[in-house]
């Protein structure tokens, strides 16, 4: 049985068609968190790295959420039960072998103060000979982006927030889908691999807009800046520098991973 070690959990990584990779993990440790989230949803959760991961860092701050991941493979939904059971966070942490649209008629109304999610990017014209793998990674065969905002206009609480990774390639059009959706595009962490090429990666973050509030004259009034990203004023991740993995990337997973 294939088992991926961190420092804090382990991840049985032998079942789910999507196996522990940079982006999850990316991910799992730049997606906002704030002392206030009470619900948190993994769609697409695979081994469940992610939503361990967000468990782990909210624990951190003595914070215990609801987490949940779903997903529609049933591989993936079970081992991620059994990573989930086997973490320290075990009463926390739920997983459902789910699709999106079935979750979202069982689920009811359930609010939702973080969505993330690692979801399928690879066109559908390029074949794979993997059939599950390629459901959890062509957008012509499984989850997509659009659906996933779909769910979050209507279950993100008001100070909710989305956070997706996806190919660099798809910035405009998600942040396009993302206004249609009621969304602004609040920060993005873009990655490459070196410093020589263009970033392959991004990580989003969305929040609700917002009008802004008017004082007594009907003046505009200038609103707080937000929280700064847990990536401070990084806009751009380079994972590797002369064979090595640089320090701006150690210093992201360091709580995380045993190299580091």
């Amino acid at each position: 049985m294939s088992v991926f070690h961190f420092k804090k959990f382990d991840v049985e990584n032998s079942r789910s068609a999507m196996k522990v990779n940079t982006d999850g993990v990316l991910l799992g440790a730049v997606a906002s968190i704030e002392t206030t989230d009470r619900q948190v949803l993994d769609i697409g959760t695979g081994t469940g790295v992610i939503a361990l991961m967000l468990a782990q860092r909210y624990d951190s701050d003595g914070l215990s959420p609801e987490i949940t991941g779903i997903d529609i493979d049933q591989d993936a939904a079970e081992e991620a039960k059994v990573n989930f059971q086997n973490s320290p966070w075990h009463e926390i942490l739920t997983s459902y072998n789910l699709a999106l649209e079935d979750y979202s008629k069982a689920d009811g109304t359930r609010m939702y103060d973080l969505i993330v999610s690692n979801p399928p990017y690879y066109d559908s014209s390029l074949t794979n000979p993997d059939g599950r793998r390629a459901a959890a990674r062509h957008t012509g065969e499984g989850l997509s982006y659009r659906e996933i905002m779909e769910f979050a206009k209507d279950r993100l609480t008001e100070t909710g927030r989305l956070a997706l990774v996806l190919p660099s390639d798809q910035e405009a059009a998600l942040a396009r889908y993302g206004r249609m959706c009621g969304f602004s595009l609040s920060r993005i962490l873009r990655i490459r691999t070196v410093e020589r090429k263009q970033a392959a990666r991004i990580i989003t973050v969305f929040s609700r807009q917002r009008t802004p509030e008017m004082d007594a004259g009907g003046e505009a009034v200038r609103m707080p800046a937000g929280p700064k990203p847990v990536w401070k004023d990084d806009t751009t991740l380079t994972l590797m520098e002369k064979g090595k993995y640089t320090g701006q990337y150690i210093s992201l997973v360091e709580d995380f991973y045993l190299f580091a």
